[in-house]
Parts: structure tokens; C-alpha cells; sequence
């Protein structure tokens, strides 16, 4: 299960992250990050790429569909859930058990912020927490029955994750598919008795010994 490092960098990764745009002080190790404040935004690439700090009570790119709570027991469960499949799926080809492990940790990073940090930064209780953004993208002008779209919801590196997670999964499982269908047919098994003008030998010769004349 070696490629559950894979997730373990993610997580490490999606946080360190989350703390530099955040802010952290942690005394008694002398580490002190200002952050940013709640709201600001700070040009990266120009207006292409942003810095913008927001926090996401809901799901991944602002996705808001009930409360808190509940997506942090869902983000738990589904966390349990993609592990324990990794864990049976440990004998799959490695683009697959990669494409899963990705998905894993950006589902466990999102989960610390859920889960933990309401505590941590004083903002609510356990389960509580609001998941940090702060990867502002440009994007196409697009209206949709009403709604206009001109920037690409701000995410975090937990949230790529889980999606280039999900299209490597999809490629790898089509991939999957494509070798299956061209692996040869088996062999016909022994036994079946050697086939002669499309009757077997052994049908020929019973027939054979009926219809000779007798002594």
C-alpha cells in the first residue's frame, strides 16, 4: 500500500498551503504566518491567476447544498469509503490505484478543515470548520439561465486533487476496458473430442459400429 504516500503528500501539501494563506502561530515552535486577510486577493499571473482567500462552508468550488455538519460527516464517510476501496483494489494496475490515492487525499484534506478547524482557529465547534480557498482562475464569460459566469469558483489544492483524481480514473478504467477487449479468446478446453465435418470422432465411430453388418 505504498501509494497511499501519495495521499499523504497531497494532504501535507493542501495544508501547508492552507496555513500560508490562512495564517498560523504556533508558539512553542517559533512559527508565526501572517495570511492573508478573509476576503483580500492578490494578483499572481495578472487577472489569469489569482491569490483570493475565501471560506467554503460547503463542498468543493463553492458548492453549497445543506449544512455544515452534514458535509463533514459526509466527507468522513466518504474518506472511510475510498479507503477501504483502495485497500481492495491494492492488486489493480498502478494508473487507477494513483488516480484513487489522489482522490483519497484531496477528500482527507478537505476533511482536516471540516472537521478540525472550527478548533483550531476558534471558529465553531468540532465538525464546524469552513474549508479553505484560495485558487482564483479566470474563465470564458458564460450566462446560464440567468447566472454569469466570469471567473472559475476559487479552489484549493485539495479540490484539484479530487478532480484531475476522477479524470485519471476515468482514463484509466477506459484503458482497463481496451486491453480486456483485446486479449485473445480461450482455447476450446480438452475433452470436447476432435471434430471431423462437424461431428466429433466419437459420434462417427458409434455410428460406424452400429450400422456395420453382423458375423
Amino acid at each position: 500500500m505504498r501509494i497511499v504516500w501519495v495521499s499523504a503528500v497531497i494532504v501535507v501539501f493542501d495544508q501547508i498551503t492552507k496555513f500560508l494563506v490562512k495564517g498560523v502561530s504556533i508558539p512553542f515552535l517559533n512559527i508565526h504566518v501572517e495570511g492573508l486577510s478573509l476576503g483580500s486577493s492578490r494578483q499572481i499571473w495578472g487577472d489569469l491567476v489569482r491569490l483570493t482567500y475565501i471560506e467554503n462552508p460547503g463542498m468543493a468550488f463553492g458548492i453549497d447544498i445543506g449544512g455544515k455538519l452534514f458535509f463533514s460527516i459526509f466527507t468522513v464517510i466518504a474518506s472511510v469509503g475510498i479507503a477501504v476501496y483502495l485497500y481492495r483494489m491494492r492488486a489493480e494496475a498502478f494508473p487507477f490505484r494513483f488516480a484513487l490515492a489522489m482522490i483519497l487525499g484531496g477528500a482527507c484534506g478537505n476533511l482536516i478543515d471540516r472537521v478540525f478547524y472550527g478548533v483550531l482557529f476558534g471558529d465553531g465547534p468540532l465538525f464546524y470548520g469552513r474549508v479553505v480557498d484560495f485558487i482564483d482562475v479566470d474563465f470564458f464569460n458564460l450566462n446560464i439561465l440567468g447566472y454569469h459566469l466570469s471567473r472559475w469558483p476559487v479552489f484549493n489544492i485539495a479540490d484539484a486533487s479530487v478532480s484531475i483524481g476522477v479524470v485519471l480514473l476515468l482514463f484509466a478504467h477506459r484503458s482497463s476496458k481496451s486491453a480486456e477487449a483485446l486479449v485473445p479468446p480461450e482455447p476450446a478446453t480438452e475433452g470436447a473430442g476432435e471434430v471431423t465435418g462437424g461431428i466429433p470422432l466419437e459420434s462417427r465411430n458409434f455410428d460406424s459400429s452400429r450400422s456395420s453388418p453382423e458375423s
